[in-house]
């Protein structure tokens, strides 16, 4: 039985009021606000073709075309009010109000067009004292479910006295952007205006894009409230000893935070405020490709009944899904909420972080597994965001690649990275933090020569960190980075612990690999020294 009945009888309701006042949405049309997860089942397997159960009880969905975030048409309005805080450039790509007005138009004339629509509130981040109020518009119950596991699900009385929201995205992701609006590139747009609070998705019905925006916004507002904003997961011992980790795509960033011995925060949004720190989202947003019980059993286990996977292959008659075909995508994802995980941290908030955790997958061989960080060498390796690409995993890529991404995030930045940098010194200060940089990669040589470091050692090292045990080791001064590397660590092989006695090839070959590795890491802080103190310019590898 349908939610509404197909009627021409008007519905003035307050979400109807709502949207009708700003987009004009006639009062005619349903407009389901924050439905239940079986309603939203119903909703989507009644409407949306190729929408399936499987057999976890999860619910199947495609998002079109695009299987991931388009970032190069991601653009931010150029308004009075934000321009001088923006970095603009290739990650903030500028758009006129005009352009983004045309947008806006072209999305609510589409979502007009449609039977019904769907509308969540909810909130982005678990301190009340900062958290923002959200309203997602769609026109799919996908959108809508996603986004009621994305985001902090309200209580009744909450939702009762929701108001106004802070933000607003309209997504009309089934609806080309035009190409010959002024600023686009495709047909695909998502633009963020702050000064109207607002963002729009056309040509995208990729999912992710509202997770992303949001934690755009957020890193936009939080750094004005003198809040920092992150890109990491984070835990909480037993002691409530609270740890960050940072890492890019493949580093090992959720395998490690999730310590059956403590308790999980979140697993990729957070905010450090005067009172500690708080997660911005309600719910996690998992890779799926070659999941298993065995290696990630949390993540398996919260593949059930009011989850969302996206773009996997399901057998056609069991419904079971094939987690290792990646003929549709490699990023293949579920979204789940928080709750789903047993040893998660409910409200997911913890105290100032004692650890900071900077995870990078070194495929050239030459980081040490883990190394003792300066202050300054924080914010410079913060700043860089460095992993590696390995050969054969790309077209044309035949030898290990560097890739860099600022504050290990930077498709989300919205200030300069300099910004967030002397935030988190300030923070780490302040507090008293300790920071580690730790390598996930190669030992012994380069991919293809050397060994990935064994994720044993990797936990033994996480183990000695929050024991306490590397805050009394003994340190030697690693050449031409300068990191402080432990002697010894329990449950790692003393020569694993210092890459130039692990190399297999000629001390020359070590060399020229270390100091071909600290040239990239220099070139690619070329484009952040204008803004970067002398302290943190002085931290980078030295080629002298």
């Amino acid at each position: 039985m349908p939610l509404y009945d197909e009627t021409n009888e008007e519905i003035h309701d307050e979400i109807h009021e709502a949207l009708h006042r700003i987009a004009h949405v006639d009062y005619t049309k349903p407009i389901i606000r924050n439905a239940s997860v079986p309603v939203l089942y119903e909703e989507a397997l009644a409407h949306e073709k190729g929408t399936a159960l499987t057999s976890q009880g999860a619910l199947a969905l495609n998002s079109g075309d695009k299987k991931g975030r388009s970032p190069r048409d991601k653009r931010v309005v150029d308004e009075p009010s934000s321009t001088e805080n923006i970095w603009w450039g290739p990650v903030n790509i500028k758009m006129s109000e005009a352009s983004f007005l045309v947008n806006h138009e072209r999305a609510i004339d589409y979502l007009n067009t449609r039977s019904r629509l769907y509308v969540f509130d909810g909130f982005a981040g678990w301190d009340p004292k900062y958290r923002i109020k959200v309203r997602i518009v769609c026109a799919r119950a996908y959108h809508a479910l996603f986004m009621r596991n994305m985001l902090i699900r309200p209580t009744d009385d909450e939702l009762a006295s929701f108001g106004e929201p802070d933000f607003t995205i309209f997504n009309a992701g089934q609806f080309p952007a035009n190409r010959y609006t002024t600023g686009m590139t495709s047909t695909t747009s998502v633009s963020i205006n702050f000064e109207r609070r607002e963002m729009v998705i056309l040509g995208t019905q990729y999912a992710g894009e509202m997770k992303k925006g949001i934690f755009t916004v957020m890193h936009y507002l939080m750094p004005r409230a003198g809040v920092l904003s992150l890109h990491s997961s984070a835990n909480e011992g037993p002691g409530g000893d609270v740890s960050l980790f940072f890492g890019l795509s493949g580093t090992g960033k959720t395998t490690l935070s999730a310590d059956p011995h403590r308790f999980l925060i979140g697993d990729d949004e957070h905010c450090w405020s005067d009172d500690g720190i708080f997660n911005v989202e309600g719910g996690c947003y998992a890779k799926c490709i070659g999941l298993s019980a065995e290696k990630e059993p949390e993540i398996f286990g919260a593949i059930r009944f009011g989850s969302v996977v996206e773009n996997v292959v399901y057998d056609s008659s069991s419904r079971g899904i094939d987690y290792d075909d990646a003929s549709l995508t490699e990023n293949t994802r579920c979204a789940y909420p928080i709750e789903f995980i047993p040893n998660a941290k409910i409200p997911c908030v913890g105290g100032h972080p004692k650890n900071i955790i900077l995870l990078t997958c070194d495929a050239f061989g030459v980081l040490p597994p883990v190394s003792r960080l300066t202050p300054a060498q924080v914010s410079y390796h913060f700043i860089s965001g460095y992993t590696a690409k390995i050969a054969g995993t790309e077209e044309g890529v035949t030898e290990p690649q560097a890739t860099f991404s600022a504050c290990f995030g930077a498709p989300f930045l919205v200030w300069h990275p300099t910004k967030y940098a002397t935030m988190l010194a300030e923070k780490m200060e302040q507090h008293q933090a300790s920071a580690w940089l730790i390598n996930t990669g190669w030992n012994g040589g380069a991919y293809g020569t050397g060994k990935r470091i064994s994720l044993r050692y990797s936990r033994a090292i996480i183990d000695a960190i929050h024991s306490g045990e590397l805050a009394t080791a003994e340190y030697d001064t690693y050449p031409v980075f300068g990191l402080q590397i432990p002697r010894a660590v329990s449950g790692v092989p003393p020569e694993v612990l210092n890459p130039a006695k692990a190399w297999l090839g000629s001390a020359d070959s070590f060399d020229a690999t270390l100091r071909k590795l600290a040239g990239l890491f220099n070139d690619n802080f070329k484009a952040y020294a204008d803004k970067a103190s002398d302290e943190v310019l002085a931290a980078g590898p030295s080629l002298a």
